[in-house]
């Protein structure tokens, strides 16, 4: 196998550093969060880093890198308290990878995409059309991360869209059934297939 120390890691080429590094921990989910602003422009944009982090309340999280530049997708929810989250699908892989360009808080990432914003359930926040599985979110709280400067911005579930064909009877969103990406490092995209559901583990007797 290859091998990587603390040293070497330090010494490594820039690029080479970002893409191991955001590539070393697996397989991330694939999400578009999209916002409007307080003048109302709408704002979408890809992430990897949307986390569960509780059912009860139902609670989801992400990470957004420092703020010492502008940060629309944080500025919106900080000003409006609300966004949303849409998985990413096979068909859209294109125009939600470019929603990773640095747009000027004016300029609405829809504008300049095929993708198609839609409003539902009188949520002030757009959803992505398409997506099959959106989840419109109100903010509730967020964390510094002290060692790098991002901050984890944690919402809570308000409404959950998901299209019949995922969604199974015990409740289970069974992914492969639609064409729900996930992301591998900063820009590889991958579809993957479920092999199998495990029973609740219990201790062994």
């Amino acid at each position: 196998m290859n091998y990587f120390n603390a040293k070497d890691l330090d010494k490594l080429e820039k690029l080479y550093r970002i893409n191991l590094i955001n590539s070393c921990t697996g397989y991330k989910s694939a999400n578009l969060i999209a916002t409007k602003s307080s003048d109302g422009i709408e704002n979408v944009a890809v992430f990897s880093s949307v986390v569960h982090l509780g059912s009860n309340p139902p609670l989801l999280g992400f990470v957004v890198r420092p703020t010492t530049v502008p940060r629309n997708t944080y500025d919106n929810i900080k000003k409006t308290g609300y966004f949303t989250v849409n998985h990413i699908y096979e068909a859209i892989i294109e125009d939600a990878h470019h929603t990773s360009a640095k747009y000027d808080g004016v300029v609405s990432e829809f504008s300049k995409t095929n993708l198609t914003s839609m409003y539902k359930k009188e949520f002030l926040a757009p959803f992505v059309e398409g997506a099959p599985v959106q989840i419109g979110c109100a903010y509730v709280s967020e964390y510094f991360i002290k060692e790098n400067d991002c901050l984890l911005i944690v919402g809570r579930i308000e409404h959950l869209f998901c299209k019949k064909i995922v969604l199974q009877d015990d409740g289970f969103i069974q992914l492969d059934k639609s064409t729900t990406v996930a992301i591998n490092g900063l820009d590889g995209y991958a579809l993957p297939k479920l092999l199998q559901r495990e029973a609740y583990a219990r201790p062994k007797e």
